[in-house]
């Protein structure tokens, strides 16, 4: 089969296009035909050896894919070959290997993808919307009728969270660079849209809560927003931390001030209980249509070293997955 393999941590030109034997599935492992795999920056972050998690190399990059179940080990009762499914296994290993024509997962690494939800939109599910799931819910225990202030909501996490919140009875307040931008989001679900790139788009934001403050901030850039995210919040508030690429000064005594709370977030730091909440809520999503990932760009396998440029540019309109 083709995979992707890395050899050597390092830039986008360490991805090679290379054969390798067909995986066989373990007792408890299932092997999919993967039709399209998931790019995320935390795959970048892998692969250049700055992340915490480093694979054993060689490896093949990915952890979100969609295709159809190929062969099943003697121990899986709960799928069959040709079931339709979405892989999300983004764990200590650091890798599964998605970026490849198969791979084998544990049979808790997929879920049913139902067949309303193409390949490439299965693809864009796993580390996205696990994460909105888990950042909205699980560390910032939204409610119904809060504010939530999507940061960054364009992308592929961000337009999850805002999908996500707004099922969920949240009041949506979303960020983005470009006209674009803000009209995808909009279409997805947000009350309200504000270009970040506006020199008053923090007062825009109060505006919006009548002077109350936001109840929920999901943060993907918290290097260059989180001080200026602490006098958005409205007492009691929570920002989440989903992304940040260096370090910042705050102001604590903006939180002090407002009983805030400012909570770190890893999605592999979900326990097996986490993410099964996770993808059960999910999966109903994804059979009602509440949910619908939003693709941006689907690029060949072996043009995987570009899309790992492609993941990182500011602008994103959604996901862009690998077509295997």
């Amino acid at each position: 089969m083709k995979a992707i393999v890395v050899h050597q941590f390092g830039g986008p030109e360490v991805l090679r296009l290379e054969d390798l034997p067909n995986p066989h599935p373990g007792p408890s492992d299932v092997v999919v035909r993967v039709r399209a795999a998931g790019v995320n920056p935390v795959d970048t972050y892998i692969r250049s050896g700055m992340h915490a998690v480093k694979p054993p190399l060689p490896y093949v990059p990915g952890s979100d894919g969609a295709g159809e179940i190929e062969s099943i080990g003697t121990e899986v009762k709960e799928f069959a070959a040709g079931d339709r499914v979405y892989i999300a296994a983004f764990d200590r290993t650091g890798r599964v290997g998605t970026y490849a024509e198969c791979t084998a997962c544990s049979s808790l690494h997929v879920h049913r993808l139902p067949v309303r939800v193409s390949f490439a939109q299965g693809a864009a599910l796993g580390i996205p919307y696990a994460t909105a799931y888990r950042a909205l819910f699980q560390r910032a225990a939204a409610r119904p009728a809060e504010t939530v202030l999507v940061h960054g909501a364009t992308g592929g996490v961000g337009i999850a969270a805002v999908q996500i919140a707004r099922a969920h009875g949240l009041h949506v307040i979303a960020t983005g660079g470009t006209d674009a931008g803000l009209a995808l989001v909009r279409e997805q679900g947000a009350d309200v849209v504000v270009n970040h790139h506006s020199a008053d788009h923090l007062d825009a934001i109060m505006h919006a809560t009548g002077g109350r403050g936001v109840d929920v901030i999901l943060e993907m850039a918290a290097h260059l927003n989180l001080d200026k995210d602490l006098p958005l919040l409205a007492p009691r508030g929570r920002v989440v931390v989903i992304g940040n690429r260096g370090r910042v000064e705050i102001d604590a005594r903006q939180a002090m001030i407002r009983d805030g709370a400012i909570l770190g977030m890893m999605l592999f730091n979900a326990t097996e209980a986490d993410l099964a909440s996770i993808h059960a809520a999910l999966g109903a999503g994804l059979e009602t249509g509440t949910l619908k990932p939003i693709v941006a760009r689907e690029m060949p396998l072996a043009d995987a070293a570009r899309a790992h440029a492609a993941v990182l540019q500011q602008g994103a309109l959604g996901k862009i997955v690998l077509a295997v």
